[in-house]
């Protein structure tokens, strides 16, 4: 997930014909009349959007939730390899049978999409300026840092320890509320799982990263239409922060995932959630578990709203990797530990870019 940033200004009329207001969005960008072109400062360097390649033998592997919560002391060990050997090779994996009901998940992309559609004055009032700020709008993701700003509008809201929202749309509240919290049962039941099959006790990761007051938000991403697809990218090549991340989206594709050296395009199940461990999970593991690349690609044609919901550590827990799965001799520790705060500070304070964050705190002495 990105850092947050504020509506940019408007591109110059060297780019526009039209008088633009003197802040906006790409949503604002992308519905100007006869708009055939984007500025140079959307252009990604060509190496930056290479192809993507498909190959229909190999899927994104799929995790039963429902095996993960089973009496059945089979088909729950069963699942718990799949999802061991998810996170070994993939490090995303699509989620079906969570039991978080399908309305509820197109109530809030229709409240997100109903958030973006308010006026630039109104979504300016829940701008942010930090990325610990509890609600923020904008977009790109970090403008002060960005060299290239990203085809994307966001919100980004803070729902656990501490519930906020914005008060606009009016719904909004009420069914972020109740879709967070019914995702993040979703989300430690997967956590302890992965703390299983990592060979820890289940319920490891959840006590030694006080996952109680972990934090959980909400990311809702905005890809309007680009008439010039090919150059812009709506999210550059990176990973997510915290320990999981559950990703849901409405029916239009962009999302690709980085395997074995190629893009894959990702094409989710029909109600279910996209997972992936983040670089949290891999300090952890001590890079047994590999966050992974991934980006947002564009379209010329349809919106594509997606709602990231990441789950990390309590802001004030350390994260290191765990001592059960060190040897001195033959595993060394290979991250530096961390606080999960002092993480998100350090990758507010750089740009989008890889995992440049996260080979920042590896130890290099080993």
């Amino acid at each position: 997930m990105a850092a947050s940033a504020p509506f940019l200004s408007q591109p110059s009329q060297a780019f526009l014909t039209h008088t633009p207001p003197k802040r906006t969005s790409i949503k604002s960008l992308a519905e100007l009349p006869g708009l055939t072109s984007i500025p140079p400062i959307y252009i990604f360097p060509t190496n930056a959007n290479d192809q993507p390649f498909s190959d229909a033998k190999e899927s994104i592997p799929t995790i039963d939730f429902s095996h993960l919560t089973s009496n059945n002391p089979d088909e729950r060990s069963k699942v718990l390899q799949e999802l061991g050997d998810a996170c070994l090779d993939w490090g995303f994996f699509m989620v079906i049978n969570h039991g978080v009901p399908e309305s509820m998940m197109q109530a809030i992309i229709e409240a997100c999409r109903g958030f973006f559609e308010l006026t630039e004055e109104e979504k300016q009032e829940f701008e942010g300026k930090h990325m610990l700020d509890p609600i923020s709008c904008g977009t790109s993701s970090n403008v002060s840092a960005d060299k290239v700003l990203f085809w994307r509008d966001f919100l980004k809201v803070f729902q656990h320890p501490e519930f906020h929202s914005p008060n606009k749309p009016a719904a909004f509240s009420e069914i972020a509320l109740e879709f967070s919290t019914r995702v993040r049962q979703v989300a430690r039941i997967i956590v302890r799982g992965i703390s299983e099959s990592l060979g820890l006790e289940g319920n490891y990761i959840d006590e030694a990263l006080n996952l109680e007051d972990g934090l959980q938000f909400l990311a809702a991403n905005f890809y309007p239409p680009c008439p010039q697809p090919e150059l812009a990218l709506g999210l550059p090549p990176h990973s997510d922060h915290g320990l999981l991340t559950l990703l849901i989206q409405n029916e239009i594709m962009g999302l690709q995932v980085q395997h074995k050296g190629e893009w894959i395009n990702v094409n989710p199940i029909p109600n279910s959630f996209l997972a992936n461990v983040g670089d949290h999970i891999e300090i952890l593991s001590n890079g047994k578990y590999k966050s992974v690349l991934h980006r947002a690609v564009v379209n010329n044609k349809d919106t594509r709203i997606s709602i990231a919901m990441p789950h990390g550590p309590a802001l004030n827990a350390v994260v290191a990797p765990a001592s059960k799965l060190l040897d001195h001799e033959n595993n060394p520790p290979a991250y530096k530990a961390m606080k999960y705060k002092d993480y998100l500070e350090l990758q507010q304070s750089s740009k989008l870019d890889g995992k440049s964050c996260l080979e920042r705190i590896q130890d290099r002495t080993i």
